[in-house]
């Protein structure tokens, strides 16, 4: 990987950004996509958008959500604990005994979710998965007034954001789910820079997509594309008691996956599938039968239709601490992506 791209990821993982609260990681994505891009704005919604040669013809939108499942909180009682609700879709049982980052206008405050311990549970306490109301944050406060000296109802709070090296030249951190869609268009956009191209390509970094695919409903409005390739992680297949049956033969290292299915154009998945062959970029290929539920499904039907794609990571232990992805995988999808912008004209043809 480019060591300036790596420094741009590692720095993404390390910035909060809850869906409604993406503005950190949205300063980080500006300063990378300024001296690379012809044009960079951010619309209302909070959409960044980097065009390279906007007057072109047609018009590509690449895709990728930057906001990250969290907790907010919601209350803080008399002796000084936090009580939240999600941001995005948890496993409750995952969040049990993590530690947490409140972000306040402070600055950061750490903490820790726990509920009571086990010594002091019954029986039937301990065979029961908690809701939300049943634990709570501690910030070490010593009461309320405390607490509310940093801490405010709608205080966004996320897990520890670290990111770890691992073997074989994976990675693992929180918010790799969409953060290295984010980095994949942004890389993109490097790779493209110099470029002789027609296309008018815009690399956005969305918002809200844990929260309804909100963020690309609105900049696939403002950008009118003909073509959209959303880059979101998918379920990793290559780990004990995932279902193939269900989910495919997935494996980190072994390339993006490029999805074919109803959400999905068929001439723009098989432009994807030519180009990986022949550029010898390594692909996994997938089924959706539905809907994808990633941006792709928001900017497919946008104003009269878009010819959309959708490239997945190939992703362990999705919405957890501890996700884990290849780098490999990374640098693969930015190079098809690539290599498809640099390939379309305008005579091309989406028509299914």
């Amino acid at each position: 990987m480019h060591e300036s791209s790596r420094a741009f990821l590692t720095s993404l993982l390390h910035t909060p950004s809850p869906s409604g609260y993406e503005r950190p990681v949205q300063d980080l994505v500006r300063g990378w996509a300024k001296p690379l891009a012809d044009e960079v704005r951010t619309d209302r919604h909070g959409n960044v958008i980097a065009a390279v040669n906007p007057g072109g013809s047609p018009r590509i939108m690449l895709a990728g959500h930057c906001d990250q499942i969290a907790l907010m909180v919601q209350l803080i009682d008399e002796s000084g604990f936090l009580y939240v609700q999600p941001i995005g879709g948890w496993d409750m049982q995952i969040l049990l005994g993590q530690n947490l980052t409140v972000w306040t206008r402070e600055g950061p405050v750490a903490g820790v979710v726990s509920r009571k311990a086990p010594h002091l549970m019954t029986n039937e306490e301990r065979k029961k998965v908690p809701d939300f109301h049943d634990v709570w944050v501690d910030i070490g406060a010593r009461d309320r007034k405390d607490a509310e000296s940093l801490v405010s109802p709608g205080d966004p709070v996320t897990f520890d954001l670290v990111c770890r090296d691992m073997r074989n030249n994976l990675v693992t951190s929180p918010g790799l789910d969409d953060k290295v869609g984010v980095w994949t268009v942004m890389e993109t956009l490097r790779l493209l820079r110099g470029r002789p191209m027609k296309a008018a390509v815009f690399c956005v970094s969305t918002v809200q997509e844990e929260i309804g695919l909100r963020g690309a409903t609105t900049s696939a409005y403002g950008i009118h594309p003909a073509l959209g390739i959303a880059v979101d992680v998918c379920h990793a297949a290559d780990t004990p008691s995932n279902d193939k049956k269900q989910l495919g033969e997935t494996k980190l290292g072994n390339g993006p996956v490029v999805f074919r299915g109803p959400n999905i154009n068929p001439h723009v998945f098989s432009r994807l599938h030519h180009l990986a062959t022949a550029g010898n970029i390594p692909i996994q290929v997938r089924g959706a039968p539905r809907a994808t539920g990633t941006d792709a499904n928001a900017i497919q039907l946008n104003r009269e239709g878009v010819a959309t794609g959708v490239i997945g990571i190939p992703n362990r232990y999705m919405h957890s601490p501890v996700e884990v992805v290849s780098l490999d995988d990374l640098d693969h999808a930015a190079r098809l992506l690539a290599e498809f912008c640099a390939s379309i004209s305008p005579q091309c043809d989406w028509v299914p």
